[in-house]
């Protein structure tokens, strides 16, 4: 928003405050300032000339040839167009060397024959006005040779505030609100200003009637016998100063109106109007209009609408209508001035695209006492322009509104205790008094009476008047004072260092990249895990249709991230700690049972040469172990889940539980690949996918030894390895159970190594090799003991239908 600092001086002495003082005190007090610049700077090097003569040019018809005084001994000889310079005349002259807007040098030249040393310039060309009739006149009294902007007064400072820092502010959207901010930082007195209506006639008020509560008070002002003139130049030059374009004295006077207080006003032609007089209402769906911009505008009801019978004549809040706009030769008029919801008038304008000055003050909850002051403001000005108005009704007023001002009640020691400065109450209260709050103090109780203003959106909280308070005594005042507070250690959280630990394994050596993922989950990747009846808590998502159920595990997250991905790279590890929310075990307030989890996927790119050891599955399988075994936890040998998910592969799904307890600590299972192409790991992306699933609740429940210190052994192992021959049905898992139970103690560790299948051995069978570890705390072991261990195996594997292919 745009300030004029030569406006602001029309409501407080600035005398001895710079603009850049000014702009700074400001920021530092009430708004953020974004910049100073001076008003239309190249008018300090266009001076005032006077025209001593003007003789026709010898070889054109429509140009003159003037000799101008500029100043001191000098006499310009200027050629000019303009139809309208005559001798006498005081007129604006750039001379050679001045730029003009656009960039525009002025140069000595010759125009048919005849030398110029300059030019007699119009508004126009000074960026002053739209005219193009003639030159610029100046007063009489306009000394040559002064700088044009010293000569007229409109030398000005340009103060553009942050419009976010007002916000909170309707009172300062207006010139007169700001200059009582600064009244009140540089504890000087408003200039008095009349907003006391003048005398009205006794006719009735101007029908108005308010059929909706959007609109909370209407005022109809009527006026006679007003003249469409153009505006006096100070007028002119405010408004061009804050980036107004003036247009015409009437509504030139109500953008100045809008801009003084920050009310936004409109006037109608008032026998444009018909009997009926002014209706405030809902549009009704479908029906139109055409704004002051030419614009026909399609409505809703949830638009709100100025009119006069059925007729649309304005949008509410935002912009009149083209049908009863005031042309030149209206002569009545009815000065509206209103207050409207805020919500209402941004839903419009945000709709519409139509954003105007007016709009964005009423989306900041307007003072509802203003409109009367607004109208004042107005007759008053056109008074003093044309003293032959008149006001021949009395004025209408209707809606349901009441006055916002209240009393807020504050303890000086609470003020002293927030800013941290030793400020007696009667400081205190002289701070509040220069922002016009009227302060009173009884019993160490300041109460203060906040004006309807301050009340609509500011005011409210007691810690609202200390922040007023502070803004005023400054912050940059209150003394630095060493922060003193007893600093105690943080309780240890298990929980919190098992995540860590666990999250800097998988991030570590396991090379997991760890993902964070929404809580609530796409309706069609649930539906291709075939787990969408599943229960599940739903919430309300208006951002994203169909993303409105809360997983209950991490899997449907993790696998949706890979599957994106998966399309940058032909390897995807991801992991993410995180809570599933189960309906079906509600606590005592209904809300889900939160189950905190962590979850994994592996995806690869197909490959026909990876061995059964390099499987997404073993892979992560290994990953699990390790993971799990750096926590101190012994794991059982794995074994077939006995609670198979629906998108798992039915034969590749593994349990992980504790040893010790054997406590379901979660499971590694390969995704199934029809459910994998379902969700999106086909044609360029297709995939093998693993998943891990471990419950953290579960592994708390654990004895966490983490890594301890182990002594080397006191014997040697004896290594053997085994290749077995078993039924495609019989799980590894059966093997490694069959070589433990036939070690009787002493295999210190089975892992597989080879899987062959081949024409040489039977149908549905294959062979499996083992390396063995053989050990003993007690002594070493011999090769009879390895015989022996070979024998219990051959017996127990033939028991069970495998056989001992070698060792």
């Amino acid at each position: 928003m745009n300030i004029s600092y030569r406006w602001l001086s029309r409501h407080v002495d600035l005398e001895g405050i710079s603009p850049e003082e000014l702009a700074d005190n400001l920021t530092l007090s009430t708004a953020e300032v974004e910049g100073v610049e001076p008003f239309a700077p190249h008018m300090n090097d266009v001076v005032v000339g006077h025209v001593l003569e003007r003789v026709p040019h010898p070889d054109a018809d429509k140009l003159g040839v003037c000799q101008v005084d500029v100043g001191g001994d000098e006499i310009l000889n200027i050629v000019c167009g303009a139809p309208n310079v005559a001798a006498g005349q005081n007129v604006a002259v750039a001379k050679v060397g001045t730029r003009l807007p656009g960039d525009f040098k002025i140069k000595k030249s010759k125009i048919r024959g005849v030398p110029s040393f300059g030019m007699i310039c119009s508004e126009s060309e000074l960026e002053l006005g739209d005219s193009h009739d003639g030159i610029w006149v100046l007063p009489q009294d306009c000394k040559p040779g002064t700088p044009v902007a010293e000569a007229v007064g409109m030398q000005d400072w340009i103060i553009e505030i942050d419009n976010k820092s007002l916000t909170h502010r309707p009172d300062l959207w207006g010139h007169r609100g700001l200059a009582g901010e600064v009244a009140a930082i540089f504890e000087r007195e408003l200039k008095p200003l009349d907003l006391s209506l003048p005398e009205l006639g006794d006719g009735k008020a101007f029908p108005v009637r308010v059929d909706d509560a959007a609109c909370s008070r209407y005022l109809g002002l009527a006026i006679d016998g007003v003249k469409q003139e153009e505006s006096p130049e100070w007028l002119r030059f405010l408004l061009l100063a804050v980036g107004q374009r003036p247009l015409d004295l009437l509504v030139d006077l109500s953008n100045f109106v809008m801009l003084d207080l920050g009310q936004p006003n409109h006037t109608f032609d008032r026998n444009g109007l018909s009997a009926e007089g002014i209706i405030v209402r809902s549009a009704n769906e479908g029906e139109t209009m055409t704004t002051l911009d030419e614009v026909e505008r399609k409505l809703t009801p949830a638009d709100l609408l100025i009119t006069d019978g059925n007729r649309p004549v304005a949008l509410a809040g935002i912009m009149g209508g083209q049908e009863t706009k005031v042309e030149g030769e209206t002569s009545q008029l009815l000065l509206e001035v209103a207050t409207f919801a805020p919500a209402v008038i941004r839903r419009t304008s945000s709709r519409l695209g139509l954003r105007s000055d007016a709009s964005a003050r009423f989306e900041k909850n307007l003072d509802p006492l203003l409109p009367v002051a607004a109208a004042a403001h107005f007759a008053r000005l056109l008074l003093e322009l044309q003293p032959g108005v008149t006001f021949p009704l009395q004025l209408s007023d209707a809606g349901d509104w009441s006055d916002p001002s209240c009393t807020i009640e504050v303890r000086g020691e609470r003020i002293r205790s927030r800013l941290g400065v030793d400020l007696d109450d009667a400081g205190i209260a002289s701070i509040l008094e220069r922002l016009y709050l009227n302060p009173s103090i009884r019993d160490g109780v300041i109460t203060v009476q906040v004006p309807a203003c301050r009340a609509t959106k500011d005011l409210g909280l007691e810690e609202d008047i200390v922040e007023e308070v502070g803004r005023i005594y400054r912050y940059g005042n209150v003394p630095t004072r060493a922060l003193v507070g007893a600093i105690e250690p943080v309780a240890h959280d298990p929980r919190r260092a098992l995540v860590r630990r666990l999250q800097d394994r998988l991030a570590g050596g396991a090379r997991f990249h760890e993902s964070m993922g929404y809580s609530f989950v796409p309706d069609s990747l649930l539906q291709g895990l075939g787990i969408l009846d599943e229960p599940r808590v739903s919430v309300i998502n208006p951002v994203a249709e169909g993303v409105s159920k809360m997983r209950r595990s991490l899997t449907p997250s993790l696998l949706d991230a890979a599957i994106k991905n998966r399309q940058r790279t032909g390897e995807v590890a991801l992991f993410e700690v995180g809570k599933g929310y189960l309906p079906e075990s509600s606590d005592a307030k209904t809300e889900p049972r939160e189950v905190h989890m962590l979850g994994a996927v592996l995806a690869l790119a197909p490959d026909d040469s990876r061995n059964f050891r390099e499987t997404a599955l073993a892979r992560l399988h290994a990953v699990a172990t390790d993971l799990l075994t750096s926590q101190g936890i012994t794991l059982a040998t794995p074994c077939a889940a006995s609670v198979i998910p629906a998108w798992a592969h039915p034969n590749k799904c593994l349990a992980i539980q504790s040893s010790d307890t054997e406590n379901f600590l979660g499971f590694v299972t390969a995704l199934d690949p029809g459910v994998s192409v379902d969700i999106g790991f086909a044609g360029d992306v297709a995939s093998e996918v693993a998943v891990l699933h471990i419950c953290i609740d579960a592994l708390l429940a654990e004895s966490l030894t983490g890594f301890a210190y182990k002594p080397l052994p006191k014997f040697p192992e004896v290594k053997v390895d085994v290749a077995i021959l078993a039924p495609d049905s019989m799980p590894a898992a059966d093997l490694v159970a069959q070589i433990e139970k036939a070690g009787k103690g002493i295999v210190a560790g089975v892992e597989a190594f080879d899987q062959f299948r081949g024409d040489s051995l039977p149908e549905n069978s294959r062979s499996l090799a083992f390396h063995v570890r053989l050990y003993s705390d007690s002594r070493t072991l011999t090769d009879k003991d390895s015989a022996k261990f070979l024998k219990r195996l051959t017996g127990s594997l033939s028991a069970a239908g495998a056989e001992l292919r070698g060792a």
